[in-house]
């Protein structure tokens, strides 16, 4: 049986989960964004599953690749969790454009080391 959950496993779900908010975020506005709760929400899910995910990471892969912002990803997991009706829409927006891109990048990179 092929269901090995090592730092590849979970580098790949990142990876997944980030490709699919690129995809599906791609020419979204802001305006789009703030009303359309589905969207919200299902955004707000998959940036949750690429923090988990990053949990479970062992800490010699996160010692290996320092240019992964770990810290910002577990903070932003913890505010949509414990503070989720209070979240700024514009900060998963630009959380969403801005910095899941270069996280793509970086992510990607790493992965393939």
């Amino acid at each position: 049986m092929d269901n090995v959950k090592n730092d590849e496993y979970y580098i790949a779900r990142i990876e997944k989960d980030i490709d699919f908010i690129i995809r599906n975020t791609k020419d979204l506005s802001l305006d789009d964004f703030n009303e359309n709760e589905m969207l919200q929400d299902s955004m707000m899910f998959r940036l949750v599953q690429i923090s988990e995910n990053a949990g479970h990471i062992s800490q010699n892969y996160k010692s290996d690749h320092p240019e992964i912002p770990w810290k910002d990803i577990s903070g932003l997991r913890n505010s949509i969790v414990h503070d989720y009706g209070n979240i700024s829409m514009k900060l998963v927006f630009l959380t969403l454009k801005k910095d899941i891109p270069v996280l793509r990048n970086v992510v990607g990179i790493s992965g393939k080391k």
